[in-house]
């Protein structure tokens, strides 16, 4: 396999995103509108990329650093420190922008790293 191929989840069971990520997108009807802030989407975006994604390079390297946090919680039952959190949080957004980068130099009309920044 070269370093370009990626791996994607298969429909298998997938872990429960967050009760208010849910809510958002389930549970709002009628004339109301509910949308997520620029981080919570930036959050969302690199929670389901590194979830799914499976590869080599610098992104991959730190998708697998936020894997191995979130291991270590489950396997020891606990709670994210707010170190942690703050860590994950961060490597995210940087994740984010990387990804995007490569998406335009393939030529992406769609990617925007700038996202994070603003």
């Amino acid at each position: 396999m070269s370093k370009r191929e990626i791996h994607t989840c298969s429909p298998g069971p997938r872990r429960a995103p967050t009760n208010d990520l849910v809510d958002k997108l389930l549970f709002v009807g009628g004339d109301e509108i509910d949308q997520l802030t620029r981080d919570e989407f930036i959050q969302q975006t690199e929670y389901e990329r590194g979830y799914c994604l499976r590869g080599e390079g610098p992104i991959h390297a730190l998708y697998e650093t936020v894997r191995a946090i979130n291991d270590a919680q489950a396997r020891e039952r606990r709670y994210p420190t707010q170190e942690e959190i703050a860590l994950v949080t961060g490597i995210r957004r940087r994740t984010f922008v990387m990804f995007e980068e490569q998406l335009r130099a393939a030529g992406d009309p769609g990617a925007d790293p700038e996202l994070a920044a603003s």
